[in-house]
């Protein structure tokens, strides 16, 4: 009797995974784990073995190759602390964390990169400004007080700053070494050559470039590379972004399209900077953190900065955290860590990078906003403050063209703006209104949907004022309340043929609250350490203007926000001390910066610095 179909097809299906599940077993699956086993100090015999050859025979006593370990090994960290990445299987890796002198095995983790006027904004709040300008304008002093009491910071100290993100681009005017003496001698870091990068693009500012491709990488071929392969040089923007807010050198007239000008500065402008690009737009492999901030120690930076995290959804442990193993041998080296809190607020315990000895920032605002402003064909205007923009197309300052309100002759689909829900037809040339009533949908998103529609721009109704921040672009777009955004509904449902106008973007000086804390930025206490105070320090990385890659805009400027931009805030103003106080160890520099903040006069308590208050203990 012949099987029916269905139970034909039930038994070819569980052949299938039988097999499968066979061939899985013969050929298990390997993954990138790190290997963390201490101390440089630490070694079982007193360092004696070269690390290589030491952590090869680990390997082969775990895996059944030929090569002695070698094509299973990808890095190895040897200046600061011991330990390795290979490509193990499961079995292998929990072999290895049996042995003597490992202390933790983990895969191989995914971080994510947390993305003018902030700089005099601090330095207003703090009684700075003067002594900055006095230390600028004075060429011969180096020693001796200003009138608040704080010593001048010393130009024979050269403070140097590694920032381990997305690279950098050396061409900008940021980066310009003017001024500038040589480079110090205990400088032993190197300026590497890359497809796009040369030598001769480091300078006495830029003194340092690193990148890491494949330093020794096993793949099915059974083949291996030692050579890195890429470039130091930064394709996304958010490392030349976050360089130049540390310790990019003074440009006059800088400015977003008009937008923010004055003199964009770092926070330690004579500061020297060494990058090391450890991550791309996807993100950053922990493996190659680590590696990034062993190289660190060794070259001899002083500070590193990191706007980079894991989810606070998927926190490990100390010992199995890239940036907490890294940071801590870095502080035992003298070298303070600053890193970026996360963008996951307003929710209680979602700081990153929590451990005690990390100085974590977090965001807050300045006293600049930015405000349009939509004009109805009735009259009516409504303005809207920049966190809700995203900055008009250059070749319109004012845009009069159809509105359209999706929500009352579409579906709800349509009215999200949802992936591939609009009518080209209906939406070129026209200003597209999208509800927000599901959130899972980003603005970005619909902002991208609207544009590859045609659209001429778009006005996104939200009911809730979230205070997301926006992202520097080209195409029309604001964001309106629900109140707002009610009433523009009504225009448009009372008249045949509505029109809008939205006009171009200008600076509101004056801003207030200021400072207080962005509604993304990540809260504390940080789940791993609840009895300990997190975060440690607030700057303003809303709307701040830094560097970005010529390629990137048709300006050598963006607006962006994050906490990612607060990480270098804190970097540039420990430098800044450490110019002043060159023989302070990392945690009196993190002692200085909080212990002299300013409890501000609104609702939320934000750390400013306050030099005026460091005063010399030595």
């Amino acid at each position: 009797m012949a099987l029916p179909p269905s139970m034909l097809q039930t038994i070819c299906f569980l052949y299938a995974a039988l097999l499968l599940l066979s061939s899985s077993s013969a050929d298990p699956i390997r993954q990138q784990y790190v290997v963390y086993m201490g101390s440089s100090s630490s070694s079982a015999n007193g360092g004696e073995f070269a690390p290589e050859s030491a952590y090869l025979q680990m390997l082969s006593s775990v895996t059944e190759s030929d090569d002695g370990g070698e094509m299973g090994l990808v890095r190895r960290y040897q200046h600061a602390f011991r330990g390795f990445s290979a490509m193990l299987t499961e079995d292998q890796a929990s072999a290895l964390s049996g042995q003597e002198g490992v202390i933790s095995v983990f895969p191989d983790p995914i971080l994510k990169l947390h993305t003018t006027r902030s700089w005099d904004f601090l330095e207003s709040m703090s009684g700075l400004s003067n002594l900055m300008s006095s230390s600028n304008s004075s060429s011969s002093s180096t020693s001796g007080h200003h009138i608040y009491g704080v010593p001048s910071p010393r130009r024979d100290v050269n403070v140097i700053i590694g920032v381990i993100d997305t690279g950098i681009w050396p061409e900008s005017p940021s980066f310009n070494d003017e001024g500038i003496g040589e480079i110090p001698s205990r400088w032993k870091g190197i300026c590497m050559e890359g497809s796009d990068f040369r030598k001769s693009n480091c300078n006495r500012k830029l003194i340092g470039a690193r990148y890491y491709g494949t330093e020794r990488t096993y793949n099915d071929n059974k083949t291996h590379s030692s050579k890195p392969k890429g470039s130091p040089r930064d394709t996304v923007g958010h490392g030349t972004h976050t360089a130049s807010i540390a310790a990019g050198s003074p440009v006059a007239n800088a400015s977003y399209y008009g937008l923010a000008r004055g003199t964009a500065k770092g926070g330690a402008p004579s500061a020297r900077i060494a990058v090391y690009k450890a991550c791309s737009e996807d993100g950053c492999s922990g493996s190659t953190l680590l590696k990034a901030i062993d190289d660190a120690i060794a070259d001899g930076v002083d500070f590193i900065s990191i706007s980079i995290g894991m989810s606070s959804t998927f926190q490990a442990d100390f010992l199995e955290d890239p940036i907490a193993i890294g940071a801590f041998h870095a502080q035992e080296k003298g070298v303070t860590v600053v890193c970026s809190a996360g963008n996951e607020g307003p929710q209680l315990n979602t700081v990153v990078n929590s451990a005690p000895w990390i100085f974590t920032a977090a965001a807050s605002n300045i006293d600049r906003d930015f405000q349009s402003t939509l004009v109805l064909g009735d009259g009516r205007t409504f303005k809207v403050r920049c966190k809700y923009l995203l900055l008009l197309n250059l070749m319109f300052n004012a845009m009069e063209i159809m509105l359209r309100a999706l929500f009352l002759l579409l579906w709800e689909f349509s009215s999200n703006c949802y992936p591939g829900s609009l009518d080209r037809n209906k939406v070129a040339g026209k200003i597209v209104v999208c509800v927000a009533s599901d959130f899972s949908i980003s603005r970005r998103i619909r902002k991208m949907v609207v544009e590859d529609a045609r659209g001429r721009g778009m006005i996104l109704v939200n009911p809730e004022d979230t205070g997301v921040p926006f992202d520097s672009g080209t195409f029309p777009f604001i964001e309106v309340g629900g109140r707002y955004g009610t009433s523009i509904l009504k225009y448009m449902n009372k008249t045949k043929n509505p029109k809008g106008t939205i006009l171009a973007a200008v600076d509101v000086p004056g801003y207030r609250p200021a400072p207080s804390v962005a509604y993304f930025s990540s809260r504390g206490p940080g789940p791993l350490t609840e009895n300990i105070l997190k975060i440690l320090a607030a700057f303003p990385p809303k709307n701040v203007t830094g560097t970005v890659p010529a390629g990137e805009k048709p300006s050598w400027y963006a607006l962006k926000s994050g906490t990612s931009m607060a990480c270098p805030h804190v970097t540039g103003a420990a430098a800044f001390v450490k110019s002043v106080h060159p023989k302070w160890s990392p945690s009196m520099i993190k002692s200085a910066l909080m212990t002299t903040g300013n409890l501000c006069c609104y609702t939320l308590i934000i750390v400013m610095i306050n030099l005026s208050k460091l005063e010399p203990i030595f």
